[in-house]
């Protein structure tokens, strides 16, 4: 079944209301399900997207292929996972590097703004 944009959008907003309630790892995957092929930014303003990676056996990966030039990156679940456990509470975030030392983290800083996990100053509040 393909989404219209609304259906779509519907889907990504109630996958935010549900991980800014529930602020646990099965929500946050929903979100990144949800999120596959839109445009976020990093705090330097340059679009990326993300893929989820299939298996062998056709499902789905815990493994987000960020696609910002011809090369694609890997981003591994628990890459994810440690820069999401400095989320609760929606702190404030000045620049990717404070949710840790993590191959990929300036991607999930435009992600984790755009998921309402985090707050940023407002010198970057243009992200998308």
């Amino acid at each position: 079944m393909q989404y219209t944009d609304l259906q779509q959008y519907q889907q990504q907003q109630q996958a935010i209301k549900d991980l800014q309630k529930y602020h646990d790892p099965e929500h946050l995957w929903e979100c990144i399900l949800a999120f596959q092929g839109y445009e976020f930014q990093t705090v330097s303003g340059l679009p990326f997207t993300y893929q989820l990676k299939k298996g062998r056996n056709g499902e789905l990966t815990k493994e987000l292929w960020i696609d910002r030039r011809k090369n694609s990156k890997s981003l591994a679940w628990s890459s994810v996972m440690k820069a999401f456990e400095k989320t609760a509470g929606k702190p404030m975030v000045p620049r990717p590097k404070a949710l840790g030392d993590i191959r990929g983290v300036s991607y999930l800083y435009g992600m984790f703004y755009q998921f309402g996990l985090i707050e940023i100053p407002s010198k970057h509040e243009d992200l998308k």
